[in-house]
């Protein structure tokens, strides 16, 4: 009789036991911790945080959401590592660290001088979005949303119009791409692979001598003020993405996640267009302080054309996977074909 009594009594003990635990589970406190090398206060930082205060209010309870700027956890290739590990749910980055992930993202980036607008850029990027996405999911990774920083510039210590004048000159180069840095070699230039940290004390001291970069970063680092001259070519543009671990997304409420991935496109779309701005109005800023803008002459305009072509079969299978490579220079033919260019 005793017996049948403690059996009921048993289960009552285990459920509120459950009941109990599962109390606890949800009070856990749902964080996304992201990590950029962005500027602190940066149009980038700002679109940032209100996206995570969206999220925060929707999610509720203890949520919190915490961005990491100025490069403080490292490089980019650092924070796909912090990631992995749990340290970071999340990060706003360029394709240097987004091919950590999955190299097909490569080939939105690291193709010179074949886009030709921001039209062109933004009609590709939708076109293979899905495949790239899908791609990340199954490597544990949910893209949020797409960005870009501008069209890559070259900041020289010394005034540069052709290729060949190049050539004397140390470039920066980032550290986690080895594959570009052997094409540089195999062409006569000097690449000196870097973080982004140090840029600017490089620079400064004489360590290099060329900075690949967007005019907004030049601006803000300050890099133009010893590299004060710019030529003026489109080489590539700067595509990011935000993304977060598939771990921290499956963690959030299904109502959370919608909440987060439409402000997320929202402040992309903010981003990308305050960036495209941001070209135009930077090199304003710093001619204004004495950056020469150095623009190449029609025949010079052919070299660095040849250039580029030339290294698109070096590129192809190396730095970007072929099928990337193809599928890209196929949607670009299409999307011109239907403008009659």
């Amino acid at each position: 009789m005793m017996s049948s009594l403690q059996s009921p009594q048993r289960r009552l003990i285990v459920l509120a036991s459950a009941l109990g635990l599962s109390g606890v589970a949800s009070a856990q406190t749902v964080q996304l911790r992201i990590g950029t090398v962005v500027p602190r206060n940066s149009v980038y930082h700002q679109q940032l945080m209100e996206m995570g205060e969206a999220w925060r209010s929707v999610q509720g309870g203890n949520a919190r959401f915490v961005v990491f700027t100025d490069g403080s956890q490292g490089g980019e290739t650092e924070l796909a590592r912090r990631m992995r590990i749990g340290q970071l749910q999340g990060a706003l980055m360029s394709v240097v660290g987004l091919r950590e992930i999955d190299r097909s993202i490569y080939a939105l980036q690291n193709l010179p001088l074949l886009f030709r607008s921001w039209d062109e850029v933004d009609h590709v990027r939708e076109k293979m979005r899905p495949g790239i996405e899908k791609r990340f999911m199954e490597r544990g990774f949910v893209i949020l949303g797409w960005g870009d920083a501008g069209w890559v510039r070259f900041f020289s210590r010394h005034p540069a119009f052709r290729p060949d004048d190049f050539k004397p000159m140390k470039f920066f180069s980032w550290g986690s791409e080895p594959e570009q840095q052997a094409i540089m070699k195999s062409l006569g230039y000097t690449p000196v692979p870097l973080e982004t940290a140090d840029v600017l004390p490089a620079i400064q001291t004489g360590m290099i001598d060329v900075v690949p970069s967007t005019p907004y970063f030049a601006l803000a680092s300050q890099i133009y003020t010893t590299a004060s001259n710019m030529l003026d070519i489109n080489w590539a543009p700067i595509v990011g993405a935000l993304v977060i671990t598939r771990k921290a997304w499956d963690e959030m409420s299904p109502a959370a996640q919608q909440a987060l991935r439409t402000e997320a496109e929202k402040a992309s779309a903010t981003m990308r267009a305050k960036a495209r701005q941001e070209v135009d109005d930077a090199v304003a800023a710093m001619r204004k302080r004495g950056l020469k803008v150095n623009k190449p002459s029609p025949e010079q305009w052919r070299e660095w054309t040849a250039l580029a072509e030339s290294l698109y079969p070096r590129i192809r299978g190396s730095m970007v996977p072929a099928d990337t490579f193809d599928e890209v220079f196929m949607h670009l033919k299409a999307y011109r074909a239907s403008r009659g260019q």
